[in-house]
């Protein structure tokens, strides 16, 4: 069975085997300019942990997936062009999720309990991400535009609502 908790330090060296095996995954499927440069850092991790915005999916004991999740206004969203967000509600976002290869539905179990806590979410994805685009289609989520991270780098933004 399948559950969501609160990453730990403990759970560290796990998540960031996960996060290189997604980056190989990614340059692999047409999408080699996501995460790179190790990204996100052990470091990134750690404050997300000490934030409490980071979650790992689990099944028994094992982690099969990773995320970080918070309820609270992302900077880089203030700006969204060539559309629009479908509402100026207070939001949950989801950065950084990943699953561990060959499990199945992970991203839609995660995304359906972070949909749970607020009714209102947010995330955006790499143009070439296309996993992730298909996993937001099939779990109702309408694309809204385009954000800017802080670097500059281009994204696609997607939110689902209750509507």
């Amino acid at each position: 069975m399948r559950k969501i908790r609160p990453a730990t330090l403990r759970d560290l060296d796990t998540m960031m085997a996960l996060y290189q095996a997604a980056r190989r995954f990614m340059a692999e499927h047409g999408n080699p300019n996501q995460w790179t440069d190790g990204y996100p850092s052990r470091q990134l991790l750690k404050q997300d942990i000490a934030n409490g915005n980071s979650y790992v999916c689990v099944e028994g004991e094992k982690i099969v997936g990773t995320f970080c999740f918070f309820v609270g206004e992302e900077p880089t969203y203030r700006r969204i062009e060539n559309g629009r967000w479908k509402n100026d509600l207070p939001y949950g976002v989801v950065h950084r999720i990943t699953s561990a290869a060959g499990t199945h539905g992970v991203a839609s179990f995660c995304l359906e309990w972070c949909f749970a806590q607020c009714g209102n979410l947010r995330i955006d994805t790499h143009r070439d991400n296309l996993p992730m685009k298909n996993a937001l289609a099939k779990n109702g989520f309408a694309f809204c535009g385009t954000i800017y991270l802080e670097d500059g780098a281009e994204r696609i933004a997607f939110q689902k609502d209750q509507a």
